[in-house]
């Protein structure tokens, strides 16, 4: 019986109706938002490509690989 509790009183709504219409009150404020997550998602890859563009950059002067390559074989001299 829709709009009737768990004891049959009418006027009261039943925790199932309450859920009901909290998700229904979600969905339509979500709604207007399904390209949201989308558009961050090409906001971050685009971040993302750019800042790697700019260690690629970096990384390419000869000081910067002289520092990372003694780092590495200082890391792997053992004692």
């Amino acid at each position: 019986m829709h709009g009737t509790s768990d004891t049959g009183h009418p006027g009261q709504r039943t925790r199932r109706g309450r859920a009901r219409t909290v998700v229904r009150k979600i969905a339509v404020r979500l709604a207007g938002e399904r390209g949201a997550a989308t558009a961050e998602y090409a906001v971050a890859t685009m971040a993302a490509v750019g800042f790697a563009g700019l260690l690629v950059i970096i990384l390419r002067g000869d000081e910067v690989r002289g520092i990372l390559t003694d780092l590495v074989r200082n890391a792997l001299t053992v004692g």
